[in-house]
């Protein structure tokens, strides 16, 4: 199938094009189809509907990989070097993901097994970093895994931060917030997805009421630092079901792997490109810095995409099939009024709020002496998650093949909250220019890490930084973001659209797509892009295999009570756990 995706597409290179024929798509007992976005999602769609016979071209504005992809830092190498790698922000995935590593299994990869799958490693540790008191340093247990190496000054810390934690975190607010997952845990479906999707965290686990610790770490600490959700807005349902899913897989059910994973190199090399070089192989065509302006709608279908090639010429790509895999913000730019009205939940989509969480890299001379994990600095005013990466990059010698041979480390750095005053300037992050940023994250990671006799992070190692490029205009009134992240304030599930349209050659993919896990994620870009295929599949009558769609972990035991549950939410009552 090598070379027949343009032509199948119906590219139409000179200007527009006439609607595919039969004859563009000879052979291909799929037919044509356009994968609007080469992110997670469109990536996906096009390896499961090549698979399937499918002739597929993929139309991408910047490069593949999207917000997950890696990026060389411009002018940074020397020599045979390769240039530093830089990214949107550190990849994470966790062992609650099915269907993303299903697919990283699939993708060859010389000497593995298991094609890029086997290049996750799992950190055997995480830590909440806090500022003028010991940080709280967590295993991750996990069969296989080595324990961290300890010395006695790192046992006297672990014990000082788990009684300071004891003594400013009562033992009532405690089990109150164990009653309260143990509520969330016995609620059936229905209870979830209307009452507790009304009701923002910070209200159903009555933080306002309690101590700053209960709110720093388990009202704060697992929504804007991992999900750029502010505690008071987030919804329940989507920070409560994702708890149950680690809990889950803490306890080794349902789960393909730990906690924590993450990739041995950067992500272009370990995943992203081997990736492509697959998807070429079974014929997917690549067009890179074309960007959608357009969907075209005309008799009940998608007539054309308008399309904006490198050149910045406008042409009209038309296929049997559209699948749009790209972000929501950008998604509903190209929908008119007449598509919206088409299909309501096209509109819907208005009501989808996106939010920034952005990623700087620090480049050191040496490696600092932090914990083999990720780390969250839950004090910081920007919200600071970060993760030093060398050291997870066994087959990688840093200052040999990267950058100018000084460089040996990368702290990389995810900004969550770009709206609060930081603690140099008294500015928020988007009222400060990049320089400033980049001192204010330093000084906040200094203050979060620096402050108990230990020093792990000195200025005389930083070497360079590296912010995000998809941020511009830092410090002007009006600074923009073309890489924002989806949000879940209460009732945002109810504004989700399937992947299935009611156009009928339209359908869509991305992490803002209503699937199993009500998350922001790769796995729910990826989960998008089979749930598009399958639609399309059933659709066209199609006898190709359906895309397997694995859910969330439902642990047995609790389904009875979920059941007396449903039962009372349907009469009225509270959860029978529930003690308000």
């Amino acid at each position: 199938m090598a070379g027949t995706g343009a032509a199948a597409a119906g590219l139409a290179l000179s200007g527009a094009a006439a609607p595919a024929t039969a004859a563009d798509t000879e052979g291909e007992p799929g037919g044509s189809v356009a994968v609007l976005g080469g992110g997670v999602a469109g990536l996906t769609a096009a390896h499961e509907l090549a698979e399937r016979g499918f002739a597929v071209t993929v139309y991408e504005r910047r490069a593949l990989g999207g917000k997950a992809r890696s990026m060389d830092v411009p002018d940074s190498a020397r020599g045979a070097r390769r240039p530093l790698p830089g990214e949107h922000g550190f990849r994470f995935i966790p062992g609650i993901y099915h269907n993303l590593p299903d697919t990283m299994r699939r993708i060859p990869f010389p000497g593995n097994a298991n094609g890029v799958w086997d290049n996750l490693v799992a950190p055997p540790e995480m830590m909440f970093a806090r500022t003028g008191r010991e940080d709280i340093r967590l295993p991750l247990p996990w069969p296989g895994h080595q324990p961290a190496q300890l010395d006695l000054d790192d046992v006297r810390r672990a014990l000082t931060a788990v009684l300071d934690t004891a003594v400013n975190l009562p033992l009532t607010e405690t089990a109150y917030f164990v009653n309260r997952i143990l509520v969330f845990l016995t609620s059936c479906d229905e209870r979830r997805d209307d009452q507790w999707e009304r009701t923002p965290w910070w209200n159903f686990t009555r933080a306002g009421q309690m101590s700053k610790d209960y709110q720093r770490i388990l009202a704060v600490g697992v929504t804007r630092n991992i999900v750029a959700t502010k505690a008071e807005e987030a919804s329940t349902r989507t920070v409560a079901t994702l708890l149950e899913a680690f809990a889950f897989n803490a306890l080794g059910r349902g789960a393909d792997g730990p906690l924590d994973r993450i990739l041995d190199a950067p992500t272009n090399e370990a995943w992203i490109d081997p990736w492509e070089k697959h998807l070429r192989s079974l014929g997917v065509e690549f067009r890179i810095g074309w960007t959608v302006r357009e969907l075209a709608y005309g008799d009940g279908r998608i007539t054309k995409a308008v399309v904006e090639d490198p050149d910045g010429v406008r042409r009209d790509v038309t296929a049997d099939h559209y699948v749009q895999a790209m972000p929501v913000e950008h998604a509903r730019a190209t929908w008119g009024a007449r598509l919206k009205a088409a299909d309501p939940q096209l509109a819907a989509c208005d009501l989808l709020e996106t939010d920034w969480m952005t990623g700087i890299q620090f480049y050191l001379t040496e490696r600092p002496d932090l914990l083999d994990g990720h780390l969250n600095c839950i004090d910081s005013p920007w919200s600071l998650t970060a993760i030093a990466q060398a050291r997870h990059w066994p087959d990688r010698d840093f200052p040999a093949e990267y950058g100018d041979g000084v460089a040996v480390d990368c702290l990389s750095v995810d900004i969550s909250e770009w709206d609060r005053p930081g603690i140099l300037y008294g500015k928020t992050a988007k009222q400060c220019t990049r320089e400033e940023v980049a001192k204010e994250v330093w000084a906040q990671l200094k203050a979060a890490l620096n402050d108990t006799g230990r020093a792990p992070l000195k200025d005389s190692t930083l070497h360079t930084w590296f912010l995000d490029p998809g941020v511009d205009g830092l410090g002007t009134p009006n600074p923009t973001n073309v890489d924002q992240l989806l949000i879940h304030p209460t009732g945002t599930f109810h504004h989700r659209p399937s992947a299935r349209t009611a156009i009928p050659n339209l359908y869509l993919a991305g992490d803002y797509v209503a699937v199993p896990i009500d998350l922001a994620t790769m796995e729910g870009a990826n989960t998008s892009a089979r749930l598009a295929v399958n639609a399309l599949l059933d659709r066209t009558g199609s006898a190709a295999a359906r895309c397997t769609v694995r859910a969330l972990h439902r642990e047995p035991a609790l389904e009875l009570l979920k059941r007396h549950d449903r039962t009372r939410y349907r009469l009225g009552l509270r959860n029978a756990l529930d003690l308000g």
